[in-house]
């Protein structure tokens, strides 16, 4: 499987997307992350292993925990292959504004 696909299999989950989410405020251990949460903290701790996995985030040790953030380089190539289709879209639109113009001009 492409790392692309991972990474939108990985947030097809919205538990996932959950997990993620709480991440954006800055590193967290997994207890800090599953409060709230309406699964358990071992669901949590698969829930992260699969976006690790996907590039999403990553971890560290912190005495006897684990401490999860978001991995700017995944969401880097999640927005890049993202960026392809309003390059693209703008592209037609300037085109669509060009050629409005030229129109107007004759």
């Amino acid at each position: 499987m492409a790392n692309d696909e991972r990474v939108f299999a990985a947030l097809h989950d919205p538990t996932r997307r959950a997990v993620l989410e709480r991440l954006r405020s800055g590193p967290k251990p997994v207890g800090e992350i599953a409060s709230g949460l309406p699964v358990t903290r071992p669901a949590v701790s698969q829930h992260l292993k699969v976006l690790k996995e996907a590039g999403l985030v990553d971890d560290r040790s912190e005495g006897t925990r684990r401490i999860y953030q978001i991995d700017p380089k995944g969401l880097g190539a999640m927005r890049a292959w993202l960026d392809q289709f309003w390059t693209a879209a703008l592209d037609a639109f300037a085109a669509e504004v060009e050629r409005a113009e030229k129109k107007e001009d004759k």
